[in-house]
């Protein structure tokens, strides 16, 4: 038998992120334990992976070594929160994108875990200082903010708090491998971390060429669909630059540093995401894609199968 199928994870929260955790954790061979303080919510949960395991293994998409049967043999469902976390070594919090739920959260989670078992939030935008704010044993509290779809995209951004042990990080990092995650470490916190600091700054220049009248929304997300994403999807900017010039990213900055310091001097104030100019942008994404659920339900869908089809690309390669 695996050490890992040794092991049992927490995870806290049965939504999207809960569920897609779970997944992940039981395709490395863990054991898990979903916990949902609603009724019926996290056994509901167990029902809809099922339902996912099953098809990704008939579409031959499944992760890991196990069948869909023997990844569902692992996962169990809790109403107890004393009861989902005996046994764990490691805590994934999935709960609502609130500050003081989060705290409330981890306060009651530390009343019933041993030392030493890892504490980590999937908090897309909070700090781990404010999100551990109010547990007293903080060196094994870290984020771990995975990118939806989890289970398609792979990355996840280790955060520590101040206070977090360099093994606490390591260990993490470790498991996160292990289950097939893409794991990033950044050496302190910061707000919005990398992913989303990056993700800003598109949104910001995409948003300012759109409103100022220089390229339409389709346009703008073709230049990065089939122009930037393309090479995007397996290497990254620095990269990028390191192999577009003919000796290197030095090279690069040589023949390039100067327009692209220009450039970013003319890119101005953020935009304004609210204000009437706004509107505009809304109505020709809608007209493109309606907001009402079927039309975005479509396109999630689309977008999650050429996720899919995407990672296994990745994985071939």
């Amino acid at each position: 038998m695996n050490p890992s199928e040794l092991k049992t994870i927490t995870v806290i929260g049965s939504g999207l992120i809960g569920r897609s955790w779970a997944m992940v954790f039981v395709s490395g061979g863990y054991r898990v334990k979903i916990y949902d303080n609603q009724p019926g919510q996290a056994a509901k949960a167990v029902t809809e992976i099922r339902k996912q395991l099953e098809e990704l293994e008939e579409a031959r998409m499944l992760r890991g070594d196990l069948t869909a049967a023997q990844q569902l043999a692992l996962l169990s469902s809790y109403e107890d929160l004393a009861q989902a976390l005996e046994g764990a070594f490691f805590v994934q919090e999935c709960v609502f994108e609130q500050l003081e739920v989060k705290q409330s959260v981890f306060q009651e989670i530390e009343r019933f875990v041993v030392k030493g078992v890892i504490l980590s939030s999937s908090t897309s935008c909070l700090v781990p200082s404010s999100v551990f704010a109010k547990v007293q044993e903080r060196s094994c509290c870290l984020v771990s903010h995975p990118v939806n779809p989890p289970y398609y995209v792979k990355l996840v951004e280790l955060v520590p708090h101040p206070e977090t042990l360099a093994t606490v990080m390591d260990a993490t990092h470790s498991l996160m491998t292990k289950v097939g995650q893409a794991p990033v470490l950044l050496k302190k916190e910061i707000d919005g971390f990398a992913l989303n600091r990056v993700q800003a700054a598109i949104i910001a220049e995409s948003w300012r060429l759109v409103q100022d009248g220089v390229i339409s929304v389709k346009d703008i997300d073709l230049v990065m669909s089939e122009g930037l994403g393309m090479r995007y999807a397996f290497i990254g900017p620095m990269e990028t630059m390191h192999l577009n010039a003919p000796e290197g990213l030095e090279d690069y900055m040589r023949r390039y540093g100067e327009g692209i310091t220009r450039i970013l001097n003319a890119f101005g104030p953020v935009p304004d995401f609210f204000g009437e100019p706004a509107k505009g942008i809304v109505k020709e994404m809608c007209e493109l894609i309606p907001s009402d659920q079927q039309h975005l339900s479509a396109r999630k869908e689309r977008r999650d199968l050429l996720l899919m089809h995407l990672a296994k690309l990745k994985n071939d390669h």
